[in-house]
C-alpha cells in the first residue's frame, strides 16, 4: 500500500478556496458522473425520497438531478462561491442563513427545501447538526482529502450513514510517485481497512 510520496501531502483549506477563485476547477464536470448513472440503481436500492450527501460537493450538477427525482440532497462545501454558483447556474432560488452549531458555518438552502448546502469544513459537521443519510455519492472528496485525513474523514462518513445506506465511491488509480495529487491515490486495501 505503498502512497509513495503523498502520505506527508497536506492542501489547505486556502488551496481549495484559491482553486475556486481562479477557475482552475477541473473536476467539476458539467454533464454529471457517468459512473452515477451507471450504478444509481446500487444507491438507491429501489428505494425512493432518500437524504443522499454529497461530502465536498462544489457544484456537482448531479445535486440537482437527484433533488429533481425526489430526494433530499445535502452537501457541504468550504468555498461559498461554488455553492452560489450552484444554485445560480441551475437558477434555483435559495435562502442563506448562519449554523448555530459552525462558527462562521453557512448553510443555503433551496426555496423547495430539497437541497441543503453547507459551507464550512466538512469536518464541523456531525449527525447533530445535519442528521443521518440514505446514501452518499463520494465523488471526488476521499481522493481530495488530505492523506493523514482519511481515517477522520471515514470515520465521520460511517457516523452520517444509516443503517441501511449504500456508499458511492470513486477513486482513481495511478502511480502515486509520479503525481503528487490532488485527487490523490488511494489504495483499495486502504478503502477496506476504512470502511470494512
Amino acid at each position: 500500500s505503498d502512497i509513495g510520496s503523498q502520505k506527508e501531502r497536506v492542501v489547505t483549506e486556502e488551496e481549495w478556496l484559491q482553486k475556486w477563485e481562479t477557475g482552475n476547477i477541473r473536476f467539476h464536470k458539467e454533464q454529471g458522473h457517468p459512473l452515477l448513472q451507471k450504478y444509481l440503481d446500487v444507491l438507491l436500492n429501489g428505494r425512493s425520497g432518500l437524504r443522499i450527501f454529497f461530502p465536498l460537493c462544489g457544484k456537482a450538477v448531479e445535486m440537482k438531478w437527484l433533488a429533481d427525482m425526489g430526494h433530499s440532497v445535502v452537501g457541504v462545501e468550504v468555498s461559498e462561491q461554488a455553492l452560489k454558483e450552484f444554485f445560480s447556474e441551475h437558477s434555483l432560488p435559495y435562502c442563506e442563513e448562519p449554523v448555530s452549531e459552525i462558527s462562521g458555518g453557512k448553510m443555503f438552502q433551496s426555496t423547495s427545501g430539497n437541497i441543503s448546502l453547507y459551507c464550512c469544513s466538512i469536518y464541523d459537521l456531525s449527525s447533530s447538526i445535519v442528521g443521518k443519510f440514505d446514501g452518499v455519492w463520494d465523488r471526488g472528496a476521499l481522493v481530495a482529502v488530505n492523506p493523514c485525513d482519511r481515517q477522520r474523514y471515514a470515520s465521520l462518513m460511517i457516523n452520517l450513514m444509516e443503517k441501511n445506506s449504500s456508499y458511492l465511491l470513486v477513486t482513481v488509480s495511478y502511480d502515486p510517485n509520479k503525481h503528487k495529487g490532488p485527487p490523490f491515490y488511494v489504495p483499495e486495501s486502504e478503502i477496506k481497512s476504512l470502511f470494512g
